[in-house]
């Protein structure tokens, strides 16, 4: 793909906007962190945001990421400013563990850092385009499929690992 060196914002072209276009630009909708983390809660009890969290957490989506996308989304909606996100941080990432906890998630991943599953996103790239090929031609879309179940029988059949895992002897 052949990019377009003029198709590009003009420098300082941002500075000339009309102010307060953006919810971020406004003042923001909570300033007290124990109403803001009283807002999030409710709000991740929704039934779809709750189901989206577990989802998320039962395919090793870590917490880390899932508190920094809720914290972003809501700076970006105007619901607080920076400063806010930084002292609601703790707060929001003890709550989507808290549902992981309840859900009885087994090998909930914790950090970003704990990503070292290569061979599963090597297995999910490769599906991927597998995917993509299937899209081109009707034939290929029932060996994306049954490659697709070959990935999830290997993940069911893997033994989950971590703290929590029971010793077999």
């Amino acid at each position: 793909m052949i990019e377009n060196p003029f198709d590009a914002p003009i420098p300082g072209q941002s500075l000339t906007n009309t102010p307060g276009n953006y919810p971020w630009e406004h003042s923001p909708e909570y300033t007290d962190v124990e109403q803001a983390s009283e807002y999030v809660w409710d709000k991740m009890h929704e039934k779809n945001l709750l189901e989206q969290i577990i989802t998320f957490l039962e395919n090793d989506i870590p917490v880390e990421a899932i508190a920094r996308m809720v914290l972003f989304s809501g700076f970006t909606e105007g619901k607080w400013n920076p400063d806010v996100a930084i002292l609601l941080s703790e707060i929001v990432f003890k709550q989507i563990m808290a549902i992981g906890v309840k859900a009885e998630i087994p090998s909930m991943k914790v950090f970003m850092g704990d990503q070292g599953n290569s061979k599963f996103r090597k297995s999910f790239a490769k599906f991927k385009v597998e995917k993509e090929d299937a899209n081109k031609s009707s034939t290929t879309e029932n060996k994306a499929e049954k490659f697709a179940e070959e990935i999830k029988a290997e993940l069911e059949s893997k033994e989950s690992s971590g703290l929590m895992k029971k010793e077999t002897e």
